[in-house]
């Protein structure tokens, strides 16, 4: 049975909090309305342009962990409709998310466009694959040249996504996204640059005639 993201987050505390802040009824609508419970063309499209995310995951103390995730651009594959994978490079080797999902396999990714203000928001069952246990998922997700050592494949199975609003995202830029912005400026000065040599050249060689 598939499930809406608010089907999931809403609580009964949660319920109370809206109660208390006048909003239940704007979000009664949307429960179990949105059943979100498999990816499209345009999640495929923003989860291969990321090059991080955001993983919570619960310990068995139950206090929550978020760690960061990151790798070249689309390091974050998109299986099919319902599954994604990605390739667990060595980190610190404190390996508290791996420890938490071998107990709880519940886990919750923010994905963030902070230069488009967008975010996708999922719940997914987690479960670590060994690299030689499945040798095409390893070959489809391990990056080739990327310099990190990776110890394991995590696969993710959705449970349910959303998106959320842009309010408060601050925009910010990656390298990548400044130097693809400033490419057709960087063309122009060039060409600005050759000219200026050329004209250079012509007066100082109508200068010595």
């Amino acid at each position: 049975m598939s499930h809406g993201f608010l089907d999931i987050a809403v609580t009964p505390s949660v319920r109370a909090a809206q109660a208390a802040m006048g909003s239940e009824d704007l979000w009664n609508g949307l429960k179990g309305r949105r059943a979100f419970d498999r990816f499209t063309e345009d999640e495929a499209a923003f989860i291969a342009g990321r090059d991080s995310f955001y993983l919570a995951t619960v310990s068995e103390t139950g206090w929550p962990y978020v760690q960061h995730r990151g790798g070249p651009r689309g390091f974050l594959k998109m299986v099919d409709a319902r599954t994604l994978a990605f390739a667990d490079y060595r980190g610190n080797r404190q390996y508290l998310s791996v420890g938490n999902v071998s107990a709880d396999d519940r886990v919750c990714l923010f994905l963030m466009d902070y230069a488009r203000r967008a975010r996708l928001k999922i719940y997914a069952h987690a479960e670590t694959v060994a690299l030689d246990a499945d040798p095409e998922l390893t070959a489809r997700v391990v990056v080739p040249g990327y310099r990190a050592k990776p110890e394991r494949i995590v696969r993710l199975h959705l449970e349910a996504f959303d998106w959320n609003c842009p309010q408060h995202i601050t925009p910010r830029f990656t390298e990548q996204e400044i130097n693809e912005a400033l490419h057709p400026l960087r063309e122009r000065l060039a060409r600005l640059e050759a000219e200026n040599t050329e004209l250079r050249a012509r007066l100082a060689a109508h200068g010595d005639a």
